[in-house]
């Protein structure tokens, strides 16, 4: 009974070994927390942190997949992070041997804007530190070509797109104004949809209503940042690209309690606000359109 036993052990060790074999060489993957925010303005700010725990490997039942319930594997260039989330198989895909899962957002900020430090040119050029940022400056610039890039091979026009951003920048402005939830969610990925959800539910408990005007055209709008998150290692063509937008603009705003009566801001008087939006787009769901993911935080006075 005993042989038997520990030969039954031996087999069952290496069938786990020959189950993990394949991952061998993957990278190690790791918690990623998906951040939306709201700009520093005028107006109310508020942050929300979503985290997800992800384990590189998860050994289920045969008729599943056997290699493991991970979904999404993001890669980008040489200095890629990785991106994975447990998935649990629904009872109907169980029973029939397969699992499809559908992504219809990363559900992060991949490489969230930040602004980089001023460097002198002597430091740049004279110093070992300095020789690390120019590599790391000339890094980060190949990546936002190569997002740049790849979205030109869909038909991306920066022009057109500048049109549709600032479009989406005034009516999610105005919806957010409204209270219109319904008409919000269209907007935006499901993350951000959270938030500002909470958002509207804030302000609507200290203010009846608001007024809210974005004076046109927009004073300035330019790139800060392009990201492509690849989500199939299989596929390369399987991505998302983020676009990292600054909008510089003059707005009105006004609040009124429940009586009507004005409790914040003056709709005659122009506000310059700066806005630091993240856009998101799909390059492999048929009919995908660019919607706001997240918002950056702005310093009070930095304009």
């Amino acid at each position: 009974m005993m042989a038997l036993r520990r030969l039954q052990n031996a087999r069952n060790l290496y069938q786990t070994l020959e189950i993990r074999k394949p991952f061998g060489n993957w990278r190690t993957y790791s918690n990623v927390a998906a951040e939306g925010h709201k700009v520093v303005s005028g107006r109310n700010c508020h942050c929300f942190y979503k985290g997800s725990n992800c384990h590189p490997f998860t050994r289920g039942d045969n008729k599943i997949l056997r290699t493991a319930a991970v979904a999404e594997l993001s890669s980008f260039l040489n200095g890629s992070r990785s991106l994975s989330t447990q998935v649990k198989a629904p009872a109907q895909a169980r029973q029939k041997g397969a699992l499809k899962i559908a992504m219809l957002s990363p559900g992060i900020i991949y490489e969230p804007y930040g602004p980089r430090e001023p460097i002198s040119f002597l430091r740049r050029w004279f110093t070992r530190n300095g020789w690390r940022r120019t590599k790391d400056d000339i890094f980060l610039e190949l990546k936002n070509a190569y997002a740049i890039a790849k979205l030109r091979k869909s038909g991306y026009s920066k022009a057109k797109f500048y049109t549709e951003a600032v479009n989406l920048y005034k009516e999610i402005n105005m919806l957010m104004a409204l209270g219109d939830k319904t008409s919000l969610r269209k907007m935006v990925t499901e993350q951000m949809y959270s938030a500002l959800k909470s958002e509207i539910k804030l302000r609507e408990s200290r203010w009846s209503s608001v007024y809210w005007e974005l004076i046109e055209p927009v004073i300035k709008i330019r790139t800060l940042r392009a990201r492509m998150i690849g989500v199939d290692k299989d596929d390369l063509s399987k991505v998302f690209i983020q676009l990292t937008l600054e909008f510089l603009s003059k707005q009105k705003f006004e609040a009124y309690d429940a009586k009507g009566a004005v409790v914040a801001g003056n709709k005659d008087k122009e506000v310059l606000v700066r806005d630091i939006w993240v856009f998101e787009k799909s390059q492999f769901h048929p009919g995908a359109y660019w919607r706001l993911c997240g918002r950056i935080p702005v310093k009070p006075g930095d304009i």
